[in-house]
């Protein structure tokens, strides 16, 4: 057994696991009961206020993202090839994640292990913006899930309208944001790889401080 003295980067320094994509360790950055929208910190690895949620909207299940991922070329090129549309870039963050879990959870700045079983392809502005479907590891509830088809319509339904939604602000034009697909397990798999790949390209160019 081995251990740090130090706190590792959520992004950096916590491995995704020797099993993935299978199973994947997730980084979870928001739970279902904030009120307020954190997210990591690039550069310290803490966790920040990003903005209030100032509407109604809120996310449905546990989010965050993949350690060492990166959504850059390689998940460009591959969204650009499932879809048939030119996508020219990632959106240059780490791959999320959204889990699925029966228990409450309270708070995020946590990891957990997650079984992918499949994905929503989001372009943002051009960009694509994967997010990856889970369920909490030997959740009683959801753990038996496998692949999305497993998934009821009305709770996916659910992730899908959060994410069209979710950055439209009454009175302004609406946010531009599409569902290209929402895909099954196999395909999340390649997409974890694809975002492994840029992760690699991208550190191979960053000095490790």
């Amino acid at each position: 057994m081995s251990f740090s003295t130090q706190i590792a980067h959520p992004w950096h320094g916590v491995p995704i696991g020797e099993n993935a994509p299978e199973v994947v360790t997730a980084f979870i950055e928001i739970v279902p009961t904030d009120t307020v929208k954190y997210e990591i910190d690039k550069e310290t690895g803490f966790l920040k206020i990003d903005r209030p949620q100032l509407f109604s909207n809120y996310m449905p299940c546990l989010y965050g993202f993949l350690p060492q991922t990166y959504c850059g070329d390689a998940i460009a090129q591959y969204a650009t090839e499932q879809s048939g549309r030119d996508i020219p870039e990632g959106d240059g963050d780490p791959l999320d994640i959204c889990v699925w879990a029966e228990k409450t959870i309270p708070h995020g700045n946590i990891i957990l292990q997650a079984i992918p079983i499949g994905g929503i392809r989001l372009i943002d502005k051009g960009e694509a913006d994967d997010k990856i479907i889970a369920v909490l590891k030997n959740d009683a509830v959801y753990g038996g899930w496998t692949d999305l088809n497993d998934c009821p319509k009305s709770v996916l339904n659910r992730l899908v309208h959060y994410f069209l939604t979710y950055k439209n602000i009454p009175g302004e034009a609406k946010a531009i944001i599409e569902i290209d697909s929402v895909y099954g397990r196999d395909v999340a798999h390649e997409v974890i790889r694809k975002s492994r790949q840029d992760y690699q390209t991208l550190t191979s160019k960053i000095p490790v401080i």
